[in-house]
């Protein structure tokens, strides 16, 4: 069923430590009640639901069959991608003071 290049696994796996991650930061800020003044919630927000789609994917890629598999494993390291790309921006947002 997979091949050689077999990235669901691995998708999977980092996707899911992310979505930790996201749900840690996203507590935090309710918790520190930093959400009044800042966008960082809903940049980690779509990140979560990034990271749960491709998670969601990834699984359903390993789980597929070969016509599937390749389509979803494409999509969840699209989704991947961009929630790594919000991670970053959120990141360099609260480095810079930008959101505060």
């Amino acid at each position: 069923m997979a091949d050689n290049n077999d990235k669901s696994p691995h998708i999977l796996n980092t996707s899911a430590n992310l979505l930790g991650l996201c749900f840690i930061v996203l507590t935090s800020l309710k918790a520190l009640n930093l959400n009044e003044a800042t966008f960082i919630d809903e940049l980690t927000a779509l990140a979560i639901i990034l990271f749960m789609g491709s998670s969601v994917l990834s699984f359903l890629s390993m789980r597929s069959t070969r016509v599937r598999h390749s389509r979803y494993e494409r999509t969840a390291d699209i989704l991947f991608l961009s929630g790594l790309l919000f991670l970053f921006i959120t990141a360099m947002l609260l480095v810079f003071n930008v959101a505060s």
